[in-house]
């Protein structure tokens, strides 16, 4: 199959573009830097012609509501408007595990607004809602360091490694339309502050304190995912032990 990766020369979309790839299929990276603008629109048609799939894993370059928001909607509207006209018989969009639950994120409201555009598009969709990846922690950790002071709160979650994700993800895009949305996620919960005993770096100490997620009130079970959530299999400790081996 052809499958364009909107977004594929992030850090999620090489990952995917590779994974694809290696699964015989004709994966096509779609970014500015390869001549495809799905803001904008640019050498959009010339991508997708022929195009069986379209995933889209694509960020904001801007992290304000209203802008992210018009970003997410606008790529959504594109992609779908083109993708009709070209015969894509698939839209499958990476997006977040608690949007409802964590609306108090401006970025998560961001991401509702790009899953109503996908569902409103007329291109048969799959919203595939993942939780934080373990990459990400660290970005956590560095946001709520102060000093040798990591302070972070008891909120659970769920992470799972991007290599997992970018699996889920490529048998999503093999698979048929689910015309809905599909939950994957880590195979086991852990707090966040958890988390951090287990990744900060040797002196610092973790605080169990502040507010749960980037300054937001959310309920503390919010990014933990649902019952009928796709486990991946790479656990926290596996993922460690490799990245430091």
């Amino acid at each position: 199959m052809k499958i364009v990766v909107v977004g594929g020369t992030g850090q999620t979309g090489r990952l995917l573009v590779e994974a694809l790839g290696a699964r015989g299929h004709e994966a096509v990276p779609a970014s500015p830097s390869t001549g495809v603008d799905a803001f904008g629109g640019a050498g959009l048609e010339d991508a997708l012609t022929g195009a069986d799939v379209v995933i889209d894993v694509t960020n904001p370059p801007s992290q304000d509501e209203a802008e992210a928001t018009a970003f997410f909607r606008t790529t959504s509207a594109n992609l779908t408007a083109v993708g009709s006209k070209t015969g894509v018989r698939h839209h499958v969009v990476l997006s977040i595990i608690g949007l409802e639950e964590a609306s108090d994120l401006a970025y998560y409201r961001a991401k509702l607004a790009q899953e109503a555009a996908v569902r409103a598009g007329g291109v048969p969709w799959t919203i595939v809602r993942a939780t934080q990846f373990f990459e990400f922690l660290d970005v956590l950790i560095q946001a709520n360091t102060r000093g040798d002071e990591i302070h972070l709160s008891p909120l659970r979650l769920q992470p799972i490694a991007l290599s997992d994700l970018v699996d889920y993800l490529t048998r999503i895009a093999e698979s048929e339309p689910a015309d809905g949305t599909v939950e994957v996620a880590g195979p086991e919960a852990l707090t966040l502050d958890e988390a951090g005993r287990r990744l900060a770096a040797p002196g610092r100490q973790v605080i169990s304190d502040g507010k749960p997620f980037f300054g937001a009130d959310i309920p503390v079970d919010a990014l933990v995912a649902g019952p009928t959530a796709h486990l991946a299999p790479t656990t926290l400790a596996k993922w460690l032990a490799a990245r430091t081996a």
